[in-house]
């Protein structure tokens, strides 16, 4: 449970219609498989216990007697256990019948919950056998002790902070005003729902749509467990299709006509993150009963994956449509941009790297939506001490391929002179070295726009913006940055899509080969012709800060969780030791560095995490990192 992690399993049981006695057993069985996996929250199907199947026989005295035998068999199995238990069984209060999740924990019945929405339409007749549960909890004697009975009920658990479980039944899910929804704004981070939802076709895609839509609207954990294998197939099938969702994403979902259990690890401290950061979240908050329920602090056994590159869909197809709709908002916003300054010109620095390479390709992309001619892109190439051959070949291509102006400006010449200027040794490769060269580009790019009447367009991307790994008033600076909500491992993507999709073949040759050049600002001379300066040499990789970055930001994760993440994600990639090294200089960079992104020209936000102090960062230039390093360094 450290961090946040609790294991949940939903499962479905081969049962027998009618013999709650054996049925009993089966559950029973299934409890001490899930305990054993270490599952702390497990359901069960509606009325499984019964079998959903029944019909007029749940008037029957009898079945309803062995109901209740058997919910003390099941009760009986959790001894020992400290998992929250959900078992579906048919319920009499005050001479009326009611569909209920009886909710167990060690050897005890803890509370019944009723199923509030009772359908009576197309294959379902509930409401021949069946009463709408009550909201508010009422004293419900059960083998002579008192336990409260009722819909508005939530159970708080002690060993997680956030995390408390809220119930509901099969068809409360599918109603506009869902008992879930109430139970989340009560403060529910856990909605579980017993359910017999039949099989027909199409109705699995609609199923799961409501599952995931319920987690998101709630941002919850959603824990969906259905009837299969053994109800009667007089009229309907059960496929047992169980799912397990978390803020709209399904984390486990069950093979459908199957038994068996789906298990899940749910982030309690990410939903909660959620919900603090999402400040419409309970504005119509409901008032509950709340159980408080004692667990055991126990480590969770993750089996949940972390994708490497949490900005980048693994899907081929998901990933070219997210790349499209990325390169849509980018040109989009520079063609707002230009229209509403009246520009009909921009200028672009272009090194043969991917980030001006993209950047040139969007701003390309905004004039053809403008009307206006590519010729009115200059695009500039300022070769100086650490230009190559390659990247210099590579912008040149590109700007002429692309239909753009090329403008070339040897900037040696005057770096050199400012450094006379101002005293600094050319032979000393030390930061002002690098920076005075930075600024002269700047500088360049900026006079050429008042030349052209133009808009200097930026090309640095968001992971150097979090890195700091910019010039201040140099490549940090421009009138417009169409880069700044692109993370680096991101950029490659983009440039590839584009290379896939452009249809012609010089452009595509070229771009691939900007996307095998190794990522460096160029501002240190080469050796033998080959780029010295490589970036990820110095900051490390970008496809870890990249991770770091979603993580701390967009979930709230604390450094060390970040760090356990991680070391699943790049399991057999980087050494532990080696992520923990660039996960310091990532806090060390990203807090020192907030005073670059403090003064960040406008560019569009493309994604859930961006660093615009307009927008979503609102972060103290001044602010301290000893607290997240001083975590890490607890490790």
């Amino acid at each position: 449970m450290k961090h946040g992690f609790v294991k949940v399993a939903a499962v479905t049981p081969k049962i027998k219609v009618a013999d709650p006695h054996y049925n009993a057993k089966e559950i029973c069985k299934e409890i001490e498989t899930a305990a054993e996996r270490g599952a702390k929250v497990i359901v069960f199907p509606e009325l499984c216990l019964t079998g959903y199947t029944c019909g007029d026989l749940f008037l029957q005295e009898l079945l309803l007697a062995q109901a209740l035998e058997a919910l003390s068999e099941v009760a009986s199995a959790t001894e020992g256990s400290d998992a929250l238990v959900f078992v579906g069984l048919p319920i009499i209060k005050k001479h009326k019948l009611y569909n209920v999740a009886a909710v167990l924990q060690d050897g005890e019945v803890l509370a019944f919950v009723p199923k509030r929405h009772i359908p009576s339409y197309a294959e379902f007749y509930e409401t021949r056998h069946f009463a709408p549960g009550n909201l508010l909890p009422e004293p419900f004697f059960y083998e002579e002790r008192e336990v409260p009975f009722g819909t508005d009920l939530l159970f708080q658990v002690d060993a997680v902070q956030g995390m408390t479980v809220g119930c509901e039944i099969c068809e409360d899910i599918w109603v506009p005003e869902t008992p879930g929804t109430a139970h989340a704004l009560a403060g529910a981070t856990v909605i579980v729902n017993l359910s017999a939802s039949n099989e027909t076709v199409g109705k699995d895609v609609y199923r799961e749509m409501l599952v995931k839509s319920a987690s998101a609207g709630q941002i919850s954990a959603y824990i969906f467990c259905s009837a299969g294998e053994g109800e009667s197939t007089q009229d309907l099938v059960f496929g047992g299709h169980n799912m397990i969702a978390e803020n709209g994403i399904v984390l486990a979902q069950a093979k459908r006509f199957a038994t068996g259990a789906i298990y899940a690890d749910i982030d309690i401290h990410r939903l909660c993150h959620e919900r603090r950061r999402m400040s419409t979240f309970g504005e119509n908050a409901r008032e509950h009963g709340i159980l408080l329920v004692h667990m055991e602090q126990e480590e969770t056994i993750v089996e949940r994956s972390f994708s490497a590159r949490p900005f980048v869909p693994d899907q081929t197809g998901e990933r070219e449509k997210r790349c499209e709709e990325i390169l849509s908002i980018q040109s989009y916003g520079l063609k707002k941009r230009l229209e509403h300054t009246g520009c009909q010109s921009a200028v672009l620095g272009i090194s043969g790297g991917l980030d001006s390479t993209l950047a040139l390709l969007v701003t390309a992309r905004a004039f053809d939506m403008l009307g206006l001619a590519r010729d009115k892109i200059t695009s500039v190439t300022m070769p100086c001490f650490g230009t190559t051959d390659r990247t210099y070949d590579n912008a040149c291509k590109l700007a002429r391929l692309l239909g753009t102006t090329l403008r070339e400006v040897d900037i040696k010449e005057a770096v050199n002179v400012h450094f006379k200027d101002i005293g600094q040794d050319v032979d000393c490769h030390d930061v002002t070295y690098e920076n005075g060269q930075a600024r002269e580009r700047t500088q360049v790019l900026m006079d050429t726009a008042n030349q052209t009447g133009g808009l200097v367009i930026g090309t640095g991307d968001m992971s150097e913006l979090a890195l700091g790994w910019a010039t201040y008033n140099g490549d940090h600076m421009s009138m417009y940055g169409v880069n700044a909500g692109v993370p680096k491992t991101l950029v490659s993507h983009l440039v590839r899509y584009y290379a896939d999709t452009c249809g012609e073949e010089a452009l595509r040759t070229l771009l691939l080969d900007v996307l095998d050049t190794p990522v460096s600002p160029e501002l240190l001379p080469p050796v033998d012709g080959v780029i010295a300066q490589k970036t990820e040499d110095l900051v490390g990789p970008y496809e870890l800060h990249d991770f770091f970055l979603y993580y701390m930001l967009r979930c709230g994760f604390e450094p060390a969780k970040v760090y356990r993440v991680a070391c699943m994600a790049f399991v057999g990639i980087y050494d532990n030791d080696v992520i923990l090294k660039w996960l310091k200089v990532f806090y060390q960079r990203f807090f020192a560095q907030q005073f670059k992104r403090s003064c960040l020209p406008d560019g569009p936000k493309v994604g859930s995490v961006a660093l615009s102090p307009r927008g979503d960062l609102r972060m103290p230039s001044d602010a301290c990192a000893r607290m997240w390093l001083e975590a890490l360094e607890e490790l």
